[in-house]
């Protein structure tokens, strides 16, 4: 397939139906860009298929993978790529005293190493196009996220590894946008519920625990068209006033249910989150039980 100069050439990855890159692609094809949408599966794409955008298999955890994506990609757009947007993820809700290290790895590979092995690969093409990186992190690589300890490890290992990338590929002309992803509605059924074990110290709350696993999608007011649809033009459109200030665009983005909120309690101080989510997550409840149980 040709694709034309002018038209910008986005790849996106992790594009499951329901999901949040799956709205990204169609908000990048409705401002005008050549569209490279990925899965691992390819055939649950064929609707984005068949409104004119390119479909690859891609798994972001396979180097060979990743290997013959980009050479497709390569002969694609003619060595350039103008955005990255690196949207692969996977949840992870389990209590950390809980955590099983082989599925710990597994959750690293994709929301961590599949963003390096990616970046690193398609590096040159974005040099070529003096592009845009986007990589997709959450509130919770700044928030106290109760029982999602490995999953906001994953997010604040992204923002560490963005904030040097994006110093190290200045001179190159790219970019890095970190996007601080709030509460969003998705219905990809992707996500992984986690069973507490019988020997779980936390089974004592272990309602508090089930009401946890499904919080994010029973408290996101915004969907994730409307979340991709501003994202894509924050990306495309930044106004930031900072650029003619610092010489330096603003490419943290947060956006989604309660990114603001949080943006402000990080400014406060990082007491005032773990005072608001030790209750909301009935950890307080869970103290008392405890200290019941030592005067008993």
């Amino acid at each position: 397939m040709d694709v034309s100069r002018s038209a910008k050439t986005v790849l996106v990855t992790g594009c499951t139906p329901g999901g949040i890159g799956y709205e990204l692609c169609k908000s990048f094809q409705l401002r005008g860009c050549t569209v490279i949408a990925t899965a691992r599966r390819p055939e649950v794409l064929q609707e984005l298929a068949g409104s004119g955008m390119i479909v690859l298999p891609l798994d972001v955890t396979d180097s060979k993978s990743i290997a013959a994506c980009k050479s497709q990609v390569e002969e694609i757009t003619r060595g350039r790529l103008d955005i990255l947007v690196n949207n692969a993820g996977v949840s992870h809700t389990i209590s950390a005293a809980d955590i099983d290290m082989d599925d710990v790895r597994k959750t690293f590979e994709t929301n961590v190493f599949g963003v390096m092995a990616m970046t690193q690969s398609f590096l040159d093409l974005l040099v070529s196009a003096k592009g845009v990186i986007v990589n997709m992190s959450s509130l919770a690589s700044i928030t106290p996220y109760v029982y999602g300890s490995v999953f906001c490890a994953t997010k604040g290992a992204i923002n560490s590894y963005s904030r040097t990338l994006r110093q190290e590929i200045r001179p190159f002309g790219v970019r890095v946008m970190v996007v601080m992803t709030g509460f969003v509605k998705t219905t990809s059924g992707t996500k992984v519920y986690r069973e507490l074990p019988e020997s779980s110290i936390y089974k004592v709350v272990e309602d508090a625990y089930l009401r946890k696993l499904r919080y994010s999608e029973n408290t996101s007011k915004m969907s994730a068209q409307d979340f991709s649809a501003q994202l894509v033009e924050r990306i495309l459109e930044d106004k930031s006033w900072f650029w003619p200030i610092f010489g330096q665009k603003n490419d943290w983005i947060w956006l989604g249910g309660s990114a603001s909120l949080a943006r402000w309690a990080t400014w406060i101080g990082e007491w005032v989150l773990d005072a608001v989510l030790y209750r909301r997550f009935g950890l307080d409840v869970l103290e008392r039980i405890v200290t019941q149980r030592r005067l008993n």
